[in-house]
C-alpha cells in the first residue's frame, strides 16, 4: 500500500492534518564538483540515492532525511547522520518543531514521493509542490512509538528479505557450477578421468580428446547486403540475443549494411568484452557489428554445447590470455588468439546427454529461484503495507 496526497477518510484522536511544510522545511543540497569527492574522508557526500563518496567539508550536522531530487529513483528515502555533506541532488528535510524523524521519514516513504517527478527526460521532484502536500500528523509519543514500532518490524523483514536474496545469489552460483562442471567433466560420475594437460580444464575424462580451436571451427564472414536481418546484441550477461528484446540505450549506426551476418549455432564474439565473457551462440539468423568476430563450429561439436562451454566463467578466464591489449578495459580478442584455446570435445552422444542433464537441473534450480523470487516480493508488500499502515493510523501500534 502507498498513499498519496489523498489523506485516509478518518484520522485517530488527536491526529491532526498538515501541510507538510509545517513538519519538516525541505531545501535541496549543496552543489560540488566531482574533483572535490574521493574514496576516503572525513565526511560523506550524499546524493540522491544514498552515499556518493567522501569529502573534506560538510553541510548538516545531525540526523536528517535525505530525499532524492533527480532521476529515476527521485523520491527515495535515506537517513544521514553526524556530519555530511548535502549534494544539489538531495532534497533535505530539516524537521519543524518537536517531531520523530523515523516516524517522518517512513510517513514519507510511504508517500511514494518519485510520483511527484515532473519531467519525463529527467524526471524530478519540485520542493515547493511536495511542501505543499497533506500529511497526517499523530502527536509526538506516537510518532516515537510509531518509529519504534516500524524499527522492530522492519528489522525482522529485512532478515528475512536478506536470506533470501542470499539464498538467490547461492542458486544463482548453482547454476553457473552446475554448467561448468557437466561441460568440462560430463555427468557420468564413474567415468575414468585423466590429466588433460590444459590448466583451466584439469581432469576430464579418460575417453574425452582435447583439441586446439582452430581445427573446430572456422571464420565467416558474411556481409549483409541490406542490413534487414535481426540485429543481435552480445553481452557478458545474456549472450547472444535479439537486440529488439532489451533495454538498449547504446549507439546504433543509422545503417546495418556491411554488418556481419551469423546463422543459428554460430559463436559469436564480442571483440573487446571477450575478457568478461561476452560471447554465445546466435539463435537466429542475424547481423552483429562488423568488429565482432562470428565462427561456425564443425561436426565435432554440437553449437548448444558450444553455448554452454563459452558462457563458463572459466572459459572467458582462459581467453584473456590469448587476448591483446595492456589492461583489461582494452583487451581484444582475434581469431589468432581464440584459435589458440584448446577446448575440450566429448563424443557427440555425450554432449547431448551434458545438454539433456544442464537443461533438467536449470529448470529446477530456476522453478526454486522463481519461487523465491515470489516471496521476496511478498515480504517488500508486506514491508510497504505495515509501515503505511502504521504512519496513516490505520494500524494501532500499541495494540500490535
Amino acid at each position: 500500500m502507498t498513499m498519496s496526497s489523498v489523506l485516509p477518510p478518518t484520522l485517530p484522536d488527536g491526529w491532526r492534518r498538515m501541510k507538510l511544510k509545517y513538519v519538516a522545511t525541505l531545501r535541496s543540497g549543496s552543489g560540488i564538483t566531482s574533483e572535490s569527492i574521493s574514496e576516503e574522508g572525513p565526511y560523506a557526500v550524499y546524493g540522491g540515492n544514498g552515499i556518493r563518496g567522501f569529502t573534506t567539508d560538510f553541510t548538516h550536522e545531525g540526523r536528517h532525511i535525505l530525499i532524492g531530487r533527480q532521476g529515476a529513483l527521485c523520491g527515495n528515502i535515506n537517513y544521514a547522520e553526524g556530519r555530511f555533506w548535502a549534494s544539489e541532488h538531495a532534497v533535505v528535510a530539516d524537521i519543524v518543531g518537536a517531531h520523530d524523524t523515523t516516524w517522518l521519514g517512513e510517513l514519507l516513504r510511504s508517500m511514494n514521493l518519485n510520483q511527484y517527478s515532473q519531467s519525463a527526460a529527467q524526471p524530478g521532484l519540485a520542493a515547493e509542490f511536495i511542501a505543499n502536500l497533506d500529511v497526517p500528523v499523530p502527536p509526538l509519543e506516537t510518532q516515537s512509538s510509531i518509529a519504534r514500532f516500524i524499527d522492530a518490524e522492519t528489522t525482522q523483514i529485512d532478515a528475512l528479505l536478506a536470506a533470501k536474496e542470499n539464498l538467490l545469489t547461492a542458486l544463482a552460483e548453482k547454476r553457473r557450477a552446475v554448467t561448468a562442471h557437466a561441460v568440462t567433466r560430463g555427468v557420468n560420475e564413474t567415468a575414468a578421468l585423466r590429466d588433460s594437460g590444459i590448466p583451466w580444464l584439469g581432469e576430464i575424462p579418460a575417453h574425452w580428446e582435447v583439441e586446439r580451436s582452430r581445427w573446430l571451427f572456422r571464420v565467416r564472414d558474411q556481409r549483409s547486403e541490406t542490413g534487414d536481418e535481426e540485429l543481435l546484441t552480445v553481452s557478458h550477461i545474456t549472450g547472444v540475443t535479439p537486440r529488439s528484446e532489451k533495454d538498449v540505450n547504446m549507439f546504433e549506426a543509422e545503417s546495418t549494411v556491411g554488418y556481419k551476418v551469423c546463422h543459428p549455432g554460430d559463436l559469436v564474439i564480442n571483440t573487446m568484452w571477450a575478457w568478461m565473457g561476452a560471447m554465445g551462440v546466435a539463435p537466429c539468423v542475424g547481423i552483429v557489428s562488423p568488429s565482432y568476430h562470428v565462427y561456425t563450429p564443425g561436426d565435432r561439436l554440437l553449437p548448444a554445447y558450444v553455448g554452454a562451454l563459452v558462457r563458463t566463467q572459466l572459459f572467458a578466464k582462459e581467453v584473456t590470455r590469448f587476448s591483446k591489449g595492456v589492461w583489461s578495459s582494452r583487451l581484444r580478442l582475434y581469431p589468432e588468439g581464440f584459435f589458440e584455446v584448446m577446448l575440450p570435445v566429448p563424443p557427440i552422444d555425450e554432449q547431448r546427454e551434458i545438454l539433456d542433464y544442464i537443461d533438467r537441473e536449470q529448470r529446477q534450480i530456476d522453478r526454486m529461484s522463481s519461487a523465491v523470487e515470489k516471496s521476496l516480493a511478498l515480504l517488500r508488500e508486506r514491508r510497504e503495507a505495515v509501515i503505511a499502515a502504521a504512519v496513516t493510523g490505520q494500524l494501532d501500534v500499541g495494540a500490535a
